[in-house]
Formats: structure tokens, sequence, C-alpha cells
């Protein structure tokens, strides 16, 4: 249980806010490249602020205040020029850095362009990596985008992408959280498809193991031992916001109330003249069944479900936490200690600052085929309903 100070400290993250601060200290998946191939403009929010993503005629990258510093002006209607985003009130245009760079009347009638020197906006770092675009919007010096070994390996990476309206931090401790497999995905599962009476094996036993990157979570059931691939490798609960276990699942916080999930996954061995030709895709996902109007219930919105049911931000200081809850502790604990870090002028957890450091960094992962037993999707149709 956290106190209600605690709990507004790790939940907040707007600008000048302690956790949104933290935050801003790690680059953070803001939308897939493929996005900005029909259209190279687009609106985003990011730990409550609004912005403006493009992608110039130059090919590079830029994220800008959404409103023109001149009168207002929304920018994601802007027009992409060669080295630009050019306003389509009345034509100011700014590069990725949020210098004015033109200002069509005003350098009519002053050529030598005193006044547009004097106007910026507001702009951070945009960087492609694994067909995502990420976002810095921290402090000088400027970390390493990780580079992930599993960046490297064959195959299509399709990027999914959904809105989910809560507070991002039960969507992370869900990422800590390994009981809840039991239940959420495979009882649940079973009681859908009917079979009322029929329950998954028991967890009997988990550990959590911090590193460098994060925490390791580790899980027995009834009917393994310990030289089972859930026990001896585990899965990653990746810092700041992310989960990870051979695909990746980063939960973004777009402000107090709203979370964007972000999927990474590689289709391994499968089609390489297709994933020549197309690298990266990318799809939407709704969490709402068009039918009935309420969550829907098919994996993979098992998660959201659990999530979003919580409430919008959780009240903490009414919850009853048990030993399946010492991950989430943890993490709790972890957090709010980098936190202090910060305070004091050091770096939080899991920061890269040594470009040789940041080649190919190995994370622990379950392949399939080292899973005893029937391959069975946690998630099935997930990747067929993002293929179409």
């Amino acid at each position: 249980m956290l106190s209600v100070e605690d709990n507004q400290l790790l939940t907040r993250v707007g600008p000048g806010t302690p956790m949104g601060e933290l935050l801003r200290r790690y680059w953070q998946p803001i939308a897939a490249v493929t996005e900005l191939d029909d259209t190279p403009v687009k609106q985003v929010r990011l730990l409550g602020e609004d912005l403006a993503l493009y992608r110039d005629g130059r090919g590079t990258y830029g994220l800008v205040d959404l409103h023109c510093p001149h009168r207002g002006a929304n920018l994601s209607y802007g027009l992409v020029e060669e080295c630009g985003l050019r306003c389509n009130y009345h034509g100011w245009m700014f590069n990725e850095n949020g210098e004015c760079i033109e200002q069509p009347f005003e350098d009519v009638v002053n050529p030598e362009g005193a006044f547009k020197r004097r106007v910026r906006t507001k702009a951070y770092r945009v960087e492609p990596k694994a067909g995502i675009l990420w976002a810095y919007l921290g402090p000088d010096p400027v970390p390493c985008l990780w580079d992930w070994d599993r960046y490297h390996d064959a195959g299509r990476k399709r990027i999914g992408l959904t809105h989910v309206p809560c507070n991002w931090l039960q969507c992370q401790e869900n990422s800590i959280d390994p009981v809840h497999f039991e239940w959420l995905h495979t009882n649940w599962s079973l009681h859908l498809g009917g079979k009322r009476t029929v329950y998954s094996p028991t967890h009997v036993r988990i550990a959590f193991d911090e590193f460098e990157f994060g925490f390791v979570y580790r899980r027995v059931l009834a009917n393994t031992d310990e030289r089972h691939p859930y026990w001896t490798t585990g899965r990653v609960c990746l810092w700041p916001n992310a989960l990870y276990a051979g695909s990746f699942v980063w939960h973004v916080p777009v402000d107090d109330e709203n979370t964007l999930d972000v999927t990474w996954t590689v289709d391994e061995g499968r089609r390489p003249a297709r994933a020549a030709r197309q690298p990266f895709s990318h799809r939407y996902r709704e969490i709402l069944d068009a039918k009935t109007g309420r969550l829907d219930v098919t994996p993979p919105n098992q998660d959201t479900i659990a999530m979003v049911g919580q409430g919008t931000i959780v009240d903490r200081t009414r919850e009853h936490l048990g030993e399946s809850d010492r991950g989430v502790t943890l993490m709790r604990q972890r957090f709010l200690s980098d936190l202090k870090i910060l305070a004091e002028g050091g770096d939080p957890k899991g920061i890269v600052r040594d470009p040789a450091r940041n080649q190919r960094i190995h994370l622990p992962r379950i392949a399939l085929t080292d899973v005893p037993g029937p391959r069975v999707s946690r998630w099935p149709g997930w990747r067929s309903r993002l293929r179409r």
C-alpha cells in the first residue's frame, strides 16, 4: 500500500512533476516509422505535452510544440517542406531544432530577418530505430537510444499501437506480476471457451532478480520444475516502462490518465522476401467490442481489461498486497529510489551513456521452442490481425 503522497508522486507525469522529469530522462516510443509514409505530420501527446511529429523532405524527423508561436495555429495541419514544417496559417516555418527559418511577409518587409531570429518553438529530439520513432524530452547530455540485440534478428518487424485510458503505472505494474498469467490469461480464457471446470496448474514459487535494465521475474507452476524456462530464464520487466519476453510492450505515458501501448514483434524466418520489401508495418488496435461497446475480452485485450478496470488512476491507499505482489513492491521502491537519485543529480536506472556499451545489448528471453508442451500462443490471432 502506498501513501497518498507517494501514489501521486509515481503517477503524475506532466512537466515539472518528479516522475515526469524522471521519465523524460529516457527515450520514449511515440509512433511507428511507417505512420508517416502517407501523411508526414501527426499530432501526438506525450508526458502531458501536445506536439507535432513530422518528417521533412530530407527525411529528417522533427517534434515541435503543437501550436505555432505566432498566433497558436495547430502545426499538425502544417505544410511539410524540404527542410522543416510550415504553419498553414501565415507560412512561418520551423526546423527540427525549433528555429524559425522563414516568415514570408516579415521577410519581405524586413529582409535582414532580425525578427525570425528572435522566435523559437519548443522542439525535442527524434530518432528512428527498429521501425519505431523515439522521442527524448529530457535535458542534455542525451543518453544512448538502447540497441537491444533482439532488434537485429531477421524477419518482418510489426508495431502495434493501442490507446489505453488509464495511468501508465498500473500498466507497468502488470509487467512485473507473474501470477496474473495463471488467472487473467489461462483460467479466464478456459472459462470464456466454455471449460468452466478446467483450471491451469497453480503457481508454487516466484522470484525477482534486479539487473542493470530492470527486473527478471521467474515462476514455477505445479506441473513444472526449476529446469523450466519460466524459471531458468524468466521474463524482463524492462526499465522504466516496458515488458520484454521476446517481444516488447512499452507503456508510454500520454498524460496522467492515458497510456499508449506500443508492441514490437518480429516474424522470424517467415516470408524473407516480403520482409526485405517491407521490413516494418504497423496497426492500431481497438480495445472496445463494436457490438457491445464494452472492452473486448479476447486476447490481447485481457491485460488491458485488468489495467483499465482498476480505474483511471488506482487509489493505492486501499489495496492489500500479498506475497504474489513482491515484484510490484520492488518496482515501486526502485522508482522512489530513482527519484531521490535524480534529485541529487545522478542518473536513474538503465541509462546508457557509452556508445561502445550500446551495441546489441542482450536481454534474456524465452523462445517458444524452449517451452515444453504444445505451442499455444498467448495472444491467438494477434499477429494475423496485424497482417491485415
